[in-house]
């Protein structure tokens, strides 16, 4: 490599890291945002000083509903965006995620199936809700069930050679199949687990616990520095995988390993705050889009952007119509639809 080839990697590289940097410090302020954000307005000072301790009147807004929920929200984009760019660079396509790929529906019936056997309740009060008297069992049967869809798609690409754009329209009829267990389930459900499972899939921030941060946090955490630690396998196995091979890269055990750990933080989102859609696509591809294919570089900022989307989409959904408060997964939806249609209809054919 010569000496201006040298520089040039290393200019892009500082580049891509003050670009991680500002999106880091656009996520402060979003947060920041998040916690004055609502039907009784928190001015930032205030806000701050609560945090600190050093404010009483606004310790219940700030420590019980704002700040669990905003936490909640970064990291459950963060984890979304994760498990959406390690299963781009997996089946080498830039529309797989596990919403496209049927893991986030399969995921929902697992969630779907355990309300009805009695891990949840639906909740009359004056906010609605669903109330869950077993998170274990939902998560179980959450991550049975999207696991189940993860191995199809490993058996179809390790055994029977799909292609890329086959793996992916796999993955869209297993989600139609998944949805239509969805809608069986709730057909023959009673009437209060038909409504807990419909409030359940909404997709929304309102189900945002402590109890909801401390496992969505442990999982992403945890997803991160696994997929930070394999981001050179990352990058070799995008190239091919006999070049994968030869750089002592195994490429069906880092498809079958990064795709189940993909489903178990998706899984754990699902369970705690139902499906929230196009978080997992939109991210990654906004990533690559800023910082390039590098996944020493891609991994941190497809996490920081897919928290930085869904946090401003929970600001969005409670400001677009006060005091109503929109289910997230809506909002994303919107934001993620051009996105899709841009990269079906986009004029580059090779993104990696």
């Amino acid at each position: 490599m010569t000496y201006s080839a040298v520089a040039q990697y290393k200019r892009l590289s500082r580049k891509r890291f003050i670009i991680i940097l500002s999106l880091f410090f656009s996520l402060i302020l979003a947060f920041m945002a998040s916690l004055c954000t609502g039907s009784a307005h928190v001015p930032p000072l205030k806000a701050i000083a609560t945090l600190l301790g050093r404010e009483s009147d606004f310790d219940t807004i700030i420590w019980e509903i704002r700040l669990p929920r905003a936490l909640v929200a970064v990291f459950a984009g963060a984890g979304l965006a994760l498990a959406g760019a390690v299963t781009q660079a997996s089946v080498r396509n830039p529309m797989a995620s596990p919403f496209t790929l049927g893991i986030s529906s399969a995921s929902g019936f697992g969630a779907a199936l355990a309300i009805v056997l009695g891990a949840g309740r639906f909740i009359r009060t004056y906010l609605g809700g669903v109330t869950v008297s077993s998170y274990f069992l939902l998560i179980i049967s959450s991550f049975l069930f999207s696991l189940l869809a993860t191995f199809i798609i490993f058996f179809l690409a390790r055994f029977k050679g799909a292609t890329p754009e086959t793996i992916v329209l796999t993955g869209i009829a297993i989600s139609f199949l998944f949805s239509a267990l969805t809608s069986f389930t709730q057909y023959f459900g009673t009437t209060e687990q038909v409504a807990s499972i419909v409030f359940w899939l909404f997709g929304s921030l309102s189900k945002a616990s402590w109890n909801a941060f401390w496992a969505i946090f442990s999982v992403s955490v945890v997803a991160l520095a696994i997929f930070w630690r394999w981001s050179y396998k990352y990058n070799a196995l995008l190239l091919d995988d006999e070049f994968a091979r030869n750089l002592g890269v195994n490429p069906e055990t880092l498809r079958l390993a990064s795709m189940v750990l993909a489903s178990l933080v998706t899984a754990t989102i699902v369970s705690f705050l139902g499906i929230i859609a196009f978080v997992c696509l939109a991210a990654p591809h906004i990533a690559r889009m800023i910082v390039g294919s590098e996944h020493r570089y891609l991994i941190p900022a497809s996490a920081l952007v897919g928290a930085n989307i869904l946090v401003l989409s929970d600001i969005a959904s409670r400001m677009l119509l006060p005091p109503v408060i929109i289910p997230v997964g809506i909002i994303t939806s919107f934001l993620g639809a051009p996105v899709l249609l841009y990269l079906i209809l986009g004029k580059k054919r090779h993104w990696y």
